[in-house]
Formats: C-alpha cells, structure tokens, sequence
C-alpha cells in the first residue's frame, strides 16, 4: 500500500469512530502526517476525505431524520417471549432507534387488542399517578425559585410513564432504589406528597425528617430504600435488598403468597458504563436475584450527550452478555412500560432471575434547577414534546371509553389540591431541632455520640480538650 492509501485509509478509519449521530460534523482530528508525497497526492488526499467527509456527514443527518419521525401503530412493543428460555440474539443495528426490542428472537408484531389494555380502574390509577408526578415536580419548580428548597433540586418532567409504568404494578413489601431524581419514584410507591415535599423544604415532617433533602428520599414503612446522588452507589444497595428477599423466601420461608418479593433499581444511562452497573449484572444473574434494572435514558448524563459517550449506546443488550433478558421500551408510553414491567416482575417473583430494562425517554427541563437548560436539538424538543406521556394516556382513556373528560378533569382538580396542601403543610412545618444534628451517626445510640445519661458527648465541656470520658 503506497503513502497516500495509507493516509487515505486512517483518516476514514478515524472519522467513522469519532462522528457520532447528534453531529453533522466530525469530531477534531488529530494533525496528519504524510512523508514528503507530492503536493498532487496531496491535493488528491484532500479532495477524497472531503467528499468522504460530506458523505458520512449526509449519511448521519439522514439517520438523525430518520429517527425523529413520528411512530406508527405497527412499532407498537412486542412483550416477552411466551418462553423463559434464552435463544440466539437477534442482531440490531446500532444507527435505529426502536420502541422495544427483546434480547430473544422477537416474534411479529400482534394486532391491536379489540379490548383495552388496561381496565377503567387500572387507566385512572396511571392517570392520577402520572399527574401527580408531573403537578409535583412542577411545583417543586416554583418553590426553588421563590427560595423554599436549597441546594440541587432534579426534576423528573417528562420520565412519568417509567415510574408509573414499574412501580404501580409493585405490591408494598417490593422495594425501589432510586437516584437523585427520586421524588417522583416516592410519591409513586405511596410516599404521601406531604411528607415529600416536607423534606425538599427541609422540614422536621418529611420522609426523612428534612435531613435528606432532594436527593435521599428514604421512607422504610414504603420500602423507598432511598436516592442515592453519586451514580451507581444504589445499585449495589437494590442487589442486596433482592438478595435478603430471596434468603427471606428460600431460608426463613417468609415470602409472600405472590411469590419473591422484587426489588427495581432505577438509574440513568450514564450509570450504565460505572463498574458497579457490571458487577451487580453478574451477581443477580449469578444468584437468580428477583430484581430488575431499569436504565431511564433520557439521552443526557448531565451535559454529556449518551451517543458521543458510550461505544454500543443500546445499553439493553448488556443484559443478555451477562446471561439475562434485555428489552428495550419506549419509555414516553406508559402502556408499553407497563406491558414490559409486568412480565419483568411476574418473571422475578417466580425466581427466574433479573431483567435489565432500557426505558428511553426524555425530560422537559435540564438536568437540575440549578443549570435549567441543556443544549438540545430544536427538532429533538419538539419531536418528544409531541409525545407527552401524559397527553397520550389521557387520548387513549377518551378513545377507549374508559372515563370522560370531565371525569379526568376531576383527577386533575384533585390533585391540585393535593400538591397545594403540600405546599402549605411543608411551609408551616418547624425546623429540624440543634439536637437532631447527630441522630443516626452512630449505629449505637449509647455509643461515641451519645452518653450513657442520654446528652451528646459534643456538648460536654471537656469533648474538645480530649479529657472527656469516651
């Protein structure tokens, strides 16, 4: 191979791994070197990678067209195969962007169903969950800004259909593990929005008694385990708890009549590449842990864009490398959710092991309050507002007969006055005391922290002198 095919061959092996499909334009190259050829090979060199260039730039745009396109009925998401067993994986190429897609050979696409695919009572639950979510957050909004809530406050605007599509299936003894965007993952599993939003205004009444704050909800009569700020620590938090569910029904025999209790850890795509995510993968699927992983990719792992930071950015099909099923949902369709969740969770309580699930979705405010915005495409905005979640439940409900419009009208009147009772329940709530500063340090209550005579031992005159009785 002459000096000019070899440049020639580098630069298109360099620009096909560092385009990636959110850009037109690839990504600053490193500075060629060539060996003296003559300025014509060069000219030639130039000419090609610019036309190549332009080229793959096209090819790029054409997929990004291609993937914003509104969805038809017939990519409606097939659900688990009928079988449990593993079969060879089907092959899907990196540049499309589905609905669904299970890790097993996928059968065709069913018919729609002449009969809804939930009852009355069940569409109004999701409803009310869904607005309570999303009423909440938007409130949480106002109160940052006029200065009631502190610090980072994440908002899950647009991600509903993922929370209530998972957790309203759970039964009380399951348990969740959320992230530093866990309010609304509480209020889901049954948290009252009072004692929410009490802990976002740091108040004595909240889950925690205001010493979480947004990002550590943690209510144990809810089995909320808790959010957890760093990515990846709760994972390793949700596998123990599946382990202790499953040692609870094998060894003391305690399960429920419904089989193992199930444990979902929800994270973000840009936990899907820490250590931890790999590790619990092996262990739950090592042990048949009842635990589902539930990835929210909502595209962005705070300003860095998912596509341009992970090499496979199909994150499902790292459950199968680890010997479990994989399924992508579109996570903008609390229904599809649903359908996905259901038989996730039937598969766990029945012990037949862990199930990682790509929920792909998109949030309508930025990664915090704190940083409002992100640099997003204009056709993406729009693309995922066309496709609130809340807004396609309420058509399919008046399509389906399931309720009237006044009837959801009434739902979102209630829960108004839910999330304003809140509002003023937080607001009137006292202060944690000076004396809870130290609660919950220590493991002993009459350990280091505390003396036998019930008062703290950083109150003792002589603790800072290092005279005091330890």
């Amino acid at each position: 191979m002459g000096s000019t095919e070899a440049i020639l061959s580098a630069q298109m092996a360099s620009k096909y791994f560092s385009v990636n499909k959110f850009m037109a334009s690839p990504m600053p190259q490193m500075q060629k070197q060539c060996d003296g050829s003559s300025s014509a090979s060069s000219a030639i060199t130039r000419q090609v990678e610019k036309n190549e260039t332009n080229s793959f730039a096209a090819k790029i745009v054409g997929m990004q067209q291609q993937q914003l396109k509104p969805r038809s009925g017939a990519d409606r998401a097939p659900s688990f195969p009928a079988s449990s067993a593993m079969r060879p994986l089907r092959r899907v190429r990196q540049a499309q962007r589905l609905l669904a897609v299970s890790s097993d050979v996928l059968k065709a696409a069913p018919a729609a169903a002449a009969q809804p695919a939930v009852t009355r009572e069940e569409a109004l639950e999701l409803y009310e969950d869904m607005v309570l979510g999303r009423n909440f957050e938007d409130m949480c909004a106002q109160m940052y800004y006029r200065g009631k809530m502190f610090g980072f406050v994440h908002l899950y605007n647009g991600q509903e259909a993922v929370s209530t599509g998972f957790i309203k299936l759970l039964n009380q003894p399951d348990c969740v593990v959320s992230t530093y965007r866990d309010h609304v993952h509480a209020l889901s599993k049954g948290v009252p929005a009072r004692s929410v939003m009490a802990e976002l205004f740091g108040k004595a009444t909240g889950c925690c008694r205001g010493q979480g704050g947004s990002m550590h909800m943690f209510s144990e009569p809810h089995n909320v385990l808790g959010g957890f700020a760093f990515i990846g620590e709760g994972i390793p938090v949700a596998t123990g708890a599946a382990f202790a569910a499953k040692y609870r029904h094998e060894v003391l025999k305690q399960s429920s009549p419904d089989g193992l209790d199930v444990t979902i850890a929800f994270f973000g795509d840009g936990t899907a590449n820490n250590g931890q995510f790999f590790e619990c993968l092996n262990m739950a699927q090592l042990w048949k842990l009842p635990i589902i992983f539930v990835v929210e990719n909502n595209l962005w792992a705070i300003g860095m864009s998912h596509l341009r930071a992970t090499s496979d950015p199909e994150i499902w099909k790292k459950g199968p490398a680890f010997g479990m099923p994989g399924v992508h949902v579109d996570g903008m369709d609390v229904l599809k959710v649903r359908e996905v969740a259901k038989e996730a969770i039937d598969r766990a309580r029945r012990g037949e092991g862990p199930t990682l699930v790509e929920a792909e979705t998109y949030r309508f405010r930025g990664h915090s309050l704190a940083d409002p915005d992100e640099l997003r495409r204009p056709d993406e905005k729009s693309h995922y507002a066309a496709r609130d979640p809340i807004t396609q439940l309420k058509k399919y409900i008046i399509e389906q007969n399931l309720a009237s419009e006044a009837e959801l009208k009434s739902i979102e009147k209630r829960i108004d006055d839910v999330v304003e009772e809140a509002v003023e329940f937080a607001d009137a709530s006292p202060l944690p005391p000076r004396s809870q500063l130290l609660e919950n340090v220590f493991a002993d209550p009459k350990g280091f922290g505390i003396g036998p005579d019930g008062k703290y031992r950083c109150e003792d005159p002589k603790f800072t002198q290092g005279t005091a009785q330890v």
